[in-house]
């Protein structure tokens, strides 16, 4: 092999190998900014109940129509309202990741291992929207019942440790359930849990949503009635599989009633959008 030959095949190769180099490097520039994850902690208020939550299961056989509001929040999450929450979401696509279980408060959540398995796979700029409040109330559920203080306390660790990821924590006060009702308004029914997310928002200067309120303003707007039969799991006998003797159930939600809710924390995150700061 002449000289020459070989110089021509030295340029060549070496053409070939920028190439190649280059195009990865712009594949791998491509792909390092394509999808924000929005991370769900809570109970089943915000859980995802058709998606593999009791996969040796149908769902549509042994627990529909009850849906968590996290169960239908990604079709809000789609390209074109994606600008109107620009600042906490720069990608272009957003994918919401629901770890939400029923029956868990801040506690249950955090000892069941639920919470580490979210912090593990945190990844800067993702978000993680936190609600809970329903189970930690409960006091004669010693298994779940979480004191005020120690309410706060877990909050504070799922704020820090969020941020520790450079990911961004978001709380939210929890849902309202459809009672009590006073003079045609629906009242808080969560007490001093509903003030302590306040005060954790405040204290640690973390974004809130203030969902119960929301809620509470939406709610009231549609009526007693309404509201029970279009949005909670109220119904008769014989329309659904799961519940053949029908349901009444004014904490969890029918199909709209997670939509309305669901939407009602998109518009909290506009809200949020506009008054972002780097945390």
């Amino acid at each position: 092999m002449t000289k020459k030959i070989l110089k021509h095949l030295l340029i060549l190769v070496t053409f070939l190998m920028i190439t190649s180099y280059n195009s990865k490097k712009e594949e791998k520039q491509e792909g390092k900014v394509l999808v924000t994850t929005i991370y769900l902690i809570g109970d089943s208020t915000m859980a995802d109940y058709a998606n593999n939550y009791e996969p040796d299961k149908d769902y549509m056989k042994t627990r529909y129509p009850v849906t968590g509001w996290g169960q239908v929040f990604q079709q809000f999450l789609v390209k074109d309202s994606l600008k109107s929450v620009s600042n906490l979401i720069k990608t272009e696509s957003a994918f919401v990741d629901d770890r939400a279980r029923g029956g868990r408060s801040t506690r249950t959540f955090f000892q069941e291992g639920r919470w580490r398995a979210v912090y593990e796979n945190l990844k800067k700029n993702d978000l993680v929207l936190m609600q809970f409040g329903h189970n930690d109330a409960a006091e004669d559920k010693t298994e779940r019942y979480v004191t005020i203080e120690g309410y706060k306390e877990f909050l504070r660790l799922f704020i820090s440790q969020t941020r520790s990821k450079e990911a961004v924590p978001i709380i939210l006060t929890p849902v309202a359930r459809n009672y009590p009702w006073v003079d045609g308004k629906l009242q808080n029914v969560h007490g001093l849990y509903d003030q302590a997310v306040k005060d954790i928002a405040v204290e640690m200067n973390v974004m809130l949503i203030d969902l119960n309120t929301k809620s509470m303003d939406f709610f009231t707007k549609k009526g007693e009635s309404f509201s029970a039969e279009n949005y909670f799991m109220n119904f008769s006998a014989g329309l659904y599989e799961a519940y053949p003797e029908g349901q009444k159930d004014n904490t969890h939600f029918q199909p709209k009633g997670a939509t309305e809710v669901a939407r009602l924390v998109f518009e909290g995150m506009k809200e949020l959008n506009f008054n972002f700061k780097k945390e």
